[in-house]
């Protein structure tokens, strides 16, 4: 995944996050003994109201209410508590496809995709170092170092982060290093203590690294089945939530027509209420093309589907619209260097890294 300079503040007019992350913010200012529905509706939310799935509240009503706290909490690594405080059910669709994820690197390959349906203020990065896999968040919220907001937004993300591999991965689950922008507070050894090794302050990056044997290790808790499933829903509602992503949109509308093989550039150009001409410049904008797109598309689901035994080559074939096995076979030998049989044949921890999606 791409990495950034530094934090990054863009256009943040009308972004917004999912309304039901906003009880774990009750809850955290509960925990503190501070009037967390008094303190929300200062700042324009109703936090006694439970909102219904999939509702979206306004990303600078949340800020103002962590500005609202702040002044209010004598623990600098209040944010950090945040790890008690949430469920996956908040997450919306993200917390039940994370559960289900084969690994913790394809739990977080799913953060990354699509962290945009929680929140549009944020940015969930992954990157394979020498140490391991490491998970990068940066907050659009200003410098951590400086803005009392943003440190403690980027407290309670990396703590949902590593809670949420924790969940997947055990509660004894430690990173090998840990980074922060914000300046060392007090309280530095709070840090330490949540995330089980040595933290760093002040430095370029917000991340945390796992151990590949961490990141790698195959979950109990795995179910391909209803994990492709649940990216179908997540790629639908990746797309709805905005408009001009385009790749986004055009992949939700190549998802629904793969099986029958009959969708085409002209028709998901018309599904988009846009022309042919215009959806082929904005892909090329986005570095890709539409054939690309259905490829890359092809290739997500064929190798979700070849780890369900039930299903067999031909399933697989028709289901993502080839027109005979061996297509579908040839197809997947320039995607994995494998044919189907052989891929099935190896175990997880024998199929090449990049090839692993689930």
């Amino acid at each position: 995944m791409t990495a950034s300079a530094g934090e990054r503040v863009d256009d943040q007019s009308h972004q917004t996050g999912l309304a039901s992350m906003a009880q774990m913010f009750r809850r955290l200012l509960e925990m503190h003994g501070l009037d967390a529905i008094g303190i929300a509706r200062n700042a324009g939310v109703d936090l006694a109201a439970i909102p219904v799935p999939g509702e979206r509240i306004e990303l600078d009503k949340m800020d103002a209410m962590l500005r609202g706290a702040i002044p209010l909490v004598r623990d600098p690594a209040f944010g950090l508590y945040a790890a008690r405080c949430w469920h996956p059910s908040e997450l919306g669709v993200l917390g039940y496809a994370w559960l289900s994820s084969s690994t913790l690197r394809t739990g977080l390959e799913r953060a990354v995709r699509y962290s945009r349906l929680i929140g549009e203020r944020g940015i969930t990065e992954i990157e394979d170092v020498r140490q391991g896999l490491k998970v990068r968040f940066w907050a659009k919220r200003g410098n951590p170092a400086v803005v009392p907001v943003a440190a403690v937004f980027v407290d309670m993300a990396m703590a949902l982060l590593l809670d949420m591999c924790r969940m997947n991965g055990g509660a004894v689950l430690r990173p090998v290093a840990a980074t922060l922008r914000r300046k060392k507070p007090d309280s530095a050894d709070a840090y330490e203590r949540f995330f089980g090794c040595p933290v760093q302050f002040g430095v370029e990056e917000n991340a945390f690294v796992l151990s590949a044997k961490d990141a790698d290790r195959a979950l109990p808790s795995a179910n391909r089945q209803l994990a492709a499933v649940f990216d179908k829903m997540l790629t639908e509602e990746l797309g709805r939530l905005d408009k001009s992503d385009v790749i986004a949109r055009a992949r939700a509308t190549v998802l629904e027509h793969l099986s029958s093989g009959e969708g085409t550039a002209e028709d998901t150009a018309k599904q988009l209420h846009m022309s042919s001409r215009t959806l082929q410049r904005k892909l090329a904008e986005a570095k890709t093309t539409y054939l690309q797109l259905v490829d890359d598309t092809r290739k997500d689901l064929a190798l979700r589907y070849i780890e369900d035994p039930r299903r067999t080559v031909t399933d697989i074939t028709f289901s993502l619209g080839f027109s005979q096995p061996s297509a579908f076979t040839r197809a997947f030998k320039r995607w994995t260097g494998l044919s189907p049989s052989d891929y099935r044949a190896k175990s997880p921890g024998d199929v090449p890294r990049m090839a692993r999606q689930d």
